[in-house]
């Protein structure tokens, strides 16, 4: 039994913090702090009234290190998990260090003025947490989080080696707004409208976003468009599965959802450089934040499922010559709402952060130093989601997507 400190009150802390709260033989005491308390309270008002587990709350600003190091002590807890921004990665982990916690997260981190994704910066960390005696799991979320977990499962028990991974993110889900995003708007925006790279032959081959695009027929949403994306996974599982010889990233998205992001594109909405309006410097990016829909308040009235998984090809590991296996998991929206008050965006990164947290907590991942989810056994992480609310299947497929 662990204290834990969650940080991060949108959908995704509000899926840990319930799923830690039905999980008491693991997290014996939550508590959460985001920058705005009311959230918090908010969070924790639903989880008192749907489990009878109290949640101490807290604000906190998690770019300050010296404010957040002393939260921490004060807490005490075994594990800070970071559900927060990832521009705030870096600072939460320098306060853990400085109070002698372990660390989590479910995205890494990225600075404010450009919009790329790597491991470097926390990569960088290693030596450090290594001589404190601590550990950091990094992209405990779905994409990144399960998806790498899913291919080391596969490597583990079907295929002696991966040439091929394909990971596809599809959102079936419907939430009756002319336009919305389904996590943290800004996040979302600087994460489409990026460059897309893939990996390929020990390179990686950068394209403009959101000009590949293929179809694919999605169990239990349909044939959907996708597109070609870089996602930070991608990173990781070059360097963890060194025989690798491609990997490529797909998500969903509809026509409407493209249009409207191809405006505002066009009129400067989506920039991240400030501009001057009405004499004080605002980022536009940030601004469209404001006005958009909140994440979490989609879930009443988001209706359908999501279907996220990796398709892998390889040598099989009895033997039989190259396979193609396919596993995936299938979300539904309104099952994530009637169980946590979250629609299934928030859920299948919330459930993952929660079991990557009890990984730690339990013992069943241990070491000093930074680790990606690569480098643990996928097993116990997949009986938990079986488990916990996001269970999985495998398929052979013929061979690899034909595109």
């Amino acid at each position: 039994m662990s204290k834990v400190l969650v940080i991060g009150a949108g959908g995704v802390g509000s899926v840990a913090v319930h799923k830690m709260a039905m999980n008491p033989g693991i997290f014996s005491d939550i508590h959460l702090a985001s920058r705005t308390r009311s959230k918090c309270d908010a969070i924790a008002e639903s989880v008192r009234q749907r489990t009878g587990v109290a949640v101490a709350t807290y604000a906190i600003d998690a770019e300050d290190v010296p404010a957040l190091t002393a939260l921490i002590r004060q807490i005490g807890p075994k594990l800070v998990v970071n559900l927060a921004l990832p521009y705030q990665d870096l600072t939460i982990m320098d306060a853990c260090l400085a109070a002698g916690v372990d660390y989590m997260d479910t995205a890494n981190y990225e600075p404010k003025d450009v919009a790329r994704f790597e491991y470097r910066w926390q990569w960088e960390y290693q030596d450090r947490f290594r001589e404190a005696g601590l550990m950091a799991l990094l992209g405990s979320g779905f994409d990144p989080g399960v998806t790498s977990v899913f291919a080391m499962w596969l490597k583990k028990h079907k295929l002696k080696t991966i040439r091929t991974l394909d990971i596809l993110d599809c959102n079936g889900g419907d939430h009756g707004q002319a336009f919305a995003t389904n996590f943290n708007p800004e996040i979302n925006i600087r994460e489409v409208t990026a460059p897309a790279r893939h990996w390929l032959n020990g390179a990686w081959v950068e394209t403009p976003a959101m000009t590949i695009r293929e179809n694919f027929d999605f169990e239990g949403v349909g044939p959907k468009n996708m597109y070609l994306m870089y996602h930070e996974e991608l990173e990781s599982l070059a360097r963890f599965i060194p025989e690798m010889e491609r990997a490529r990233f797909w998500m969903t998205f509809g026509d409407a959802y493209i249009n409207h992001l191809t405006v505002l594109q066009n009129v400067g909405m989506t920039r991240i450089d400030p501009v001057i309006y009405n004499g004080q410097e605002i980022i536009p990016l940030q601004f469209l934040k404001a006005v958009l829909p909140e994440p979490a308040s989609l879930g009443p009235t988001t209706h359908g499922k999501t279907n996220i998984g990796d398709i892998a090809t390889g040598e099989a590991l009895d033997g039989s010559g190259e396979k193609t296996f396919y596993v995936y998991n299938i979300c539904d929206h309104e099952d994530a709402f009637h169980e946590t008050g979250n629609q299934a965006v928030s859920y299948t990164t919330g459930v993952p952060a929660m079991i990557g947290a009890a990984m730690m907590l339990t013992g069943a991942w241990r070491g000093e130093g930074v680790f990606n989810m690569e480098q643990f056994d996928p097993d116990p992480f997949m009986a938990m989601l079986n488990a916990q609310g996001l269970p999985w299947q495998v398929k052979e497929l013929a061979g690899p997507l034909e595109f």
